[in-house]
């Protein structure tokens, strides 16, 4: 018979390793508890002993940070001020850098004439070459200013390094060389000068190209309508004229551009009257008129009135007008007029001076006429003539003007007065034609009256006579009628030569 284990045997042993299991497990917690408890004392008691040399490490951290911190703002001070005595620096060198590069280019400009768009360029270049120069002169003091103030702080505070405050001052050194040795230099020779001659030399170039067309084609009496006075030069050729005053002037040249533009507009307006052939104008005195063959100085009084109104008409109001266009925008409103007034001067002196020698040459009676034509020629452009030449710088010109045209009158109507004289005074001792024929003195000075009382001089002989009535008795005086004048002068001339031939009857 098998024996069995006990059910209850078995149910009290698995109750026993339970409760074994139990007790094992109680015993590691209850280790752990105690070894719980060992650390958090130690932990304690390590924290007491932390605790003061804590409180000494935030100390000397607030001891360290303190002035750290100050130094860091002291650096960052420094660094401001450095940086601010250099931006004036920085600013030079930039500047120069751009004329070197301004310079390089004008450098490779060829020497030939430049065509306009070429020109235009060159003188943009010029311009900026002048600002970029004009930049440099003005940045080299307040550059130096800065450095030396940066140098002399550094030097005295400390506050960097021996090596670096060496370095600025070479760099102080090298900027106040370059303000003593360069930058008059470039202000007044090198690149710029070169640069502002070669302008002027197209100044003039292209001045001289401007000429009068069609003076000496035909001679004509000089009055244009509105519609054909004569335009001296393109738009392209005023508006490069105009860019190169405006640069040389912008350069102190403008005196120099002045002087260039009187004299070349003063010749190409003298060759265009020599075109005329005025040869006559070499003649001027009273005595060298005077010993001039009749037709000939009356052929020369003829192209006189025809040259001066060319002259008026077709070359001073070219130039006049040319002067404005160029010089007008850039110059005092009295200035370019004086530029016009210089050109023509001389060339007006000229023709002055050959109706002057007329006019105080001998007066016979035959010049009369021509005198006649000489006034009436003044007269009808004397308006027009104080317009062209208004103004303080044209007084002088217009000065002589007058006073040709005064002593045009006086010769006129002295002339006139003398034939006269003359008639009544005539006693020649030569008998009366035998025949009963006119005398000759009679037929002279009949057909002498008759030519003066024309169309064609009749007016201006009453304007002679009466302007002369009015100088003598004044302004404020009521003159004759023209008409009425001139009637009664030629009735005193006929009154003499009846008293003439009643003399040769009586004889």
């Amino acid at each position: 018979m098998e024996l069995r284990p006990d059910k209850n045997e078995s149910e009290s042993e698995t109750e026993s390793l339970s409760i074994s299991k139990l007790r094992v497990a109680r015993e590691a917690i209850a280790s752990l508890l105690s070894a719980a408890v060992t650390d958090e004392r130690a932990l304690t008691a390590l924290d007491l002993r932390l605790s003061v040399p804590l409180s000494a490490v935030s100390a000397a951290s607030t001891a360290v940070t303190g002035p750290l911190s100050a130094q860091l703002l002291s650096s960052r001070a420094l660094h401001h001020r450095i940086d601010r005595s250099l931006t004036p620096s920085l600013s030079l060198l930039r500047s120069l850098s751009l004329s070197h590069r301004l310079h390089e280019t004008l450098s490779h400009s060829p020497d030939a004439p430049l065509s306009p768009d070429r020109l235009i360029k060159f003188i943009d270049r010029v311009d900026r070459l002048q600002s970029a120069i004009a930049d440099v002169a003005a940045g080299v003091e307040p550059a130096i200013g800065r450095l030396q103030e940066t140098v002399e702080f550094l030097s005295r505070t400390k506050a960097t390094d021996q090596f670096r405050i060496r370095r600025l001052g070479e760099t102080l050194n090298a900027i106040r060389a370059l303000y003593e040795a360069e930058v008059d230099a470039m202000q007044y020779e090198g690149m710029l000068d070169d640069a502002l001659v070669k302008l002027q030399d197209e100044f003039e170039r292209i001045l001289a190209k401007i000429r009068h067309r069609g003076v000496g084609d035909e001679v004509d009496d000089g009055d244009l309508g509105e519609d054909t006075k004569p335009i001296l030069g393109s738009d392209a050729e005023v508006d490069a004229l105009r860019r190169i005053v405006q640069t040389l002037a912008a350069n102190d040249c403008l005196d120099i551009s002045i002087d260039i533009y009187v004299k070349v507009r003063y010749r190409c307006a003298a060759k265009a009257l020599m075109r005329l052939n005025p040869e006559y104008l070499k003649t001027y005195s009273p005595e060298e008129i005077d010993g001039m063959q009749w037709e000939t100085l009356e052929f020369a009084i003829t192209l006189w009135i025809q040259h001066f109104n060319l002259a008026l008409n077709s070359v001073f109001v070219a130039e006049k007008q040319l002067c404005s266009r160029v010089l007008s925008p850039l110059m005092d409103s009295q200035l370019w007029p004086e530029c016009f007034a210089k050109i023509a001067d001389k060339i007006m002196a000229v023709f002055f001076r050959f109706g002057e020698g007329v006019a105080r040459s001998s007066r016979e009676p035959q010049k009369l006429f021509k005198l006649l034509d000489m006034f009436d020629a003044l007269d009808r452009i004397r308006h027009h003539f104080m317009s062209v030449f208004d103004g303080d710088s044209g007084s002088d010109i217009c000065v002589r003007f007058r006073e040709l045209l005064k002593l045009v009158v006086h010769a006129s109507s002295k002339v006139f007065w003398e034939f006269g004289l003359q008639i009544e005074g005539l006693q020649d001792g030569v008998p009366p034609p035998p025949d009963g024929s006119v005398p000759k003195i009679v037929r002279y000075a009949v057909n002498y009256l008759k030519f003066l009382s024309s169309e064609s001089y009749s007016a201006a002989m009453g304007r002679v006579l009466r302007t002369e009535q009015v100088w003598k008795a004044g302004v404020l005086s009521r003159p004759d009628p023209e008409d009425s004048v001139l009637r009664d002068a030629m009735s005193n001339i006929l009154d003499a030569l009846q008293r003439n031939v009643e003399a040769k009857r009586a004889r």
